[in-house]
């Protein structure tokens, strides 16, 4: 599973691309997800993102992913599951201070957010984690608030 993170950091422009060509589909099947019900496509929709996600990021389903934002490594990789940036514990070689063989998360996100066309997101102060949405899907979440922001827009204007 780490080769796999590794390589989604170092390959972090493609997996951008990947996901601007995903997103619009996942938002485009709006209207399905609301005429099967959100909460029933919940459960299948976080188990298929949990596979596809646990796979290339080893992402721990936190239901508010930042992968955007962290040049596709998973800040929930973080032994302390710190949200916005390293903890200062950061050894000279850039491993973490507590799994000492391991890379910090931060320095990869660093290094990955480096390739992404949003290079400066990753200075974008995250929101504290909401722990009631672990488990949750990020796609559908997506999905439903772009449908009611463009909801919102088309009844705002005359």
């Amino acid at each position: 599973m780490l080769s796999i993170r590794l390589w989604a950091t170092r390959h972090a422009r493609l997996l951008e691309l990947t996901y601007q060509a995903v997103e619009p589909v996942i938002i485009k099947l709006h209207p399905l997800w609301k005429s099967v019900g959100y909460e029933r496509a919940e459960k299948p929709i976080a188990k298929l993102e949990q596979l596809c996600k646990g796979l290339v990021f080893d992402c721990q389903m936190c239901g508010q992913c930042i992968l955007s934002s962290t040049g596709m490594s998973c800040s929930m990789n973080c032994p302390k599951n710190i949200r916005n940036g390293p903890c200062g514990g950061v050894l000279q070689n850039g491993n973490c201070e507590v799994i000492p063989e391991q890379r910090c998360v931060w320095v990869e996100a660093w290094e990955g957010s480096q390739q992404m066309r949003a290079d400066d997101a990753i200075q974008v102060v995250q929101l504290p984690l909401d722990h009631r949405l672990k488990g949750t899907s990020s796609w559908l979440r997506v999905a439903r608030q772009t449908a009611q922001r463009h909801a919102a827009q088309r009844e705002s204007k005359p």
